[in-house]
């Protein structure tokens, strides 16, 4: 497996930094310009290129139909974290992660 591939390189970092504690695998496999999107609210953000990272917070009051489920005056919080690829100026590409199974399974509870 070519050691520049993106698998092979998160596979590194699993085993040689978090498994191990290695700190000498942290320096090689972090690039200069790395910015870590996970970071508590702050943390530099200097990284462009064609894919924008967004981590978000929706909280409304479910007053209306929410994907089949009549309105309970609750508070729902749905927290996001998308990955957009933009190309000449349009959303080209989505991949994102979301808590609205589990906002959905709360609201039918009764």
């Amino acid at each position: 497996m070519d050691p520049q591939t993106p698998r092979h390189v998160v596979q590194r970092f699993n085993a040689e930094v978090i498994q191990d504690g290695n700190r000498v695998s942290f320096e090689q496999l972090m690039a200069p310009g790395f910015v870590n999107r996970s970071a508590p609210p702050g943390a530099p953000d200097n990284a462009e290129g064609d894919k924008v990272t967004t981590r978000k917070t929706i909280a409304k009051v479910h007053s209306g139909e929410l994907m089949g489920i009549a309105p309970t005056g609750r508070s729902v919080t749905i927290d996001v974290i998308d990955i957009v690829r933009v190309e000449n100026g349009r959303y080209a590409e989505h991949w994102g992660i979301n808590s609205l199974a589990a906002v959905l399974a709360l609201l039918r509870i009764n």
